[in-house]
């Protein structure tokens, strides 16, 4: 048996190949999208969220969430994420939660132009970087350039125990995913079988993959406020999910996002390369100042006494260090990281000023995805296009 390993297993190794950016194409999807002045996306809940008693239409489940996406993309929203966790039980809030990467993939066949973000825990064994890269382009093609990655290490040490590891380092997490990312873009574009011995133990050995991706290869994405992670943005990402440095009121995210989207914008520049900016506001709004505070209130008077399950479990995640909740913490478990309550104008007013301080666009959470969402394309969509803001 080692003979036959001895003769499959070359000494020599493939130079590293990185495939182009789908934004060096100027008709892919992501082109079209970075001429927006500032992107609009969806943040999904492919999980039963029961932060409040509040009545919602919401539903993990992926025709509810599919017909989201579909109303989305009819007002043209460029992009579509969903979170995905691994948690043991009792670890979600809900009865369910599915997994991104397969959801966000399948609702390719049902739209037409929106892109779709599947987040993945990229370190998770057993994913292997043929595997990324086959399903990738896979999908790639399905979704005829609209599909992504975002690319996520994991900070919560109960999911890498559950796959049988102890948490790598944070740091090391990102130099693991580089490497991976290495090799990934490699199968994606070159044309040759490729070997890989690397220091951080991925190996391949006459690696091939085809088709190759349409558009040099998928959107990449990655969340981080770390040093490490800003330094793997800028190297690999065509967009980067950021996290207000001084918590979810606007006010204090006003104030301390100029300094962090300009960190971002330099260490990409280093690289060579042009990075933009995402953040997730959840947004409650309504015609009128008294109905949008009697919803905001609605939703904070019916979170009393409930708890989010998965806040238990130890994490590293330096975005998510000091930060402090807003005045209402309206927003708080409903997958934002920033609160925008106000009537369509004063949502209007608060996304003018993200934009000034360096955000390239948001990925919104609602309270009630399906009647929200509604009210944002009727009051708020031609209030952003009056303000420059949306073609």
């Amino acid at each position: 048996m080692s003979a036959v390993i001895e003769t499959i297993v070359p000494t020599q190794q493939s130079p590293i190949q990185r495939a182009r950016a789908p934004s060096e194409f100027p008709d892919s999807p992501l082109s079209q999208a970075f001429k927006q002045p500032l992107m609009l996306g969806l943040f999904l809940n492919l999980q039963d969220i029961q932060r409040t008693a509040l009545p919602t239409s919401n539903t993990w489940t992926f025709d509810y969430n599919t017909r989201i996406v579909q109303q989305g993309e009819a007002l043209g929203f460029e992009l579509a994420f969903s979170r995905t966790q691994w948690l043991p039980k009792g670890g979600y809030d809900g009865e369910a939660s599915l997994d991104s990467f397969i959801a966000l993939g399948a609702m390719a066949a049902a739209t037409s132009r929106i892109m779709l973000i599947s987040t993945m825990h990229v370190l998770y064994g057993p994913l292997h970087p043929l595997h990324i890269a086959k399903y990738g382009a896979t999908l790639d093609h399905i979704a005829k350039g609209r599909w992504g990655i975002n690319i996520v290490t994991g900070h919560r040490a109960i999911e890498h125990e559950m796959f049988g590891w102890q948490r790598i380092e944070h740091d090391q997490r990102y130099a693991l995913s580089a490497e991976l990312f290495d090799v990934v873009e490699s199968l994606w574009s070159s044309d040759e079988d490729f070997w890989h011995r690397g220091r951080q133990g991925w190996a391949v050995n006459r690696g091939f993959i085809t088709p190759k991706p349409l558009y040099g290869r998928p959107v990449l994405v990655n969340a981080t406020g770390s040093d490490a992670g800003i330094d793997f943005a800028a190297r690999y990402s065509d967009i980067i999910f950021v996290t207000s440095p001084g918590g979810s009121g606007i006010d204090a995210a006003l104030a301390t996002l100029p300094d962090h989207t300009a960190q971002i914008r330099a260490a990409a520049g280093k690289a060579g390369r042009t990075v933009r900016t995402l953040i997730n506001p959840v947004i409650v709004s309504r015609d009128t100042e008294a109905e949008t505070e009697a919803y905001a209130d609605a939703i904070v008077a019916g979170k009393t006494g409930v708890q989010p399950g998965n806040r238990q479990y130890d994490s590293d995640a330096h975005a998510w260090r000091g930060r402090k909740d807003g005045t209402r913490n309206v927003g708080r478990g409903l997958g934002g990281n920033i609160e925008i309550v106000g009537t369509p104008e004063q949502v209007v007013e608060q996304l003018i000023a993200l934009k000034a301080a360096g955000i390239d666009g948001i990925q919104i959470g609602f309270f009630d995805f399906e009647k929200d969402l509604a009210h944002f394309g009727a009051s708020i969509l031609p209030l952003l296009k009056s303000a420059g803001l949306r073609l």
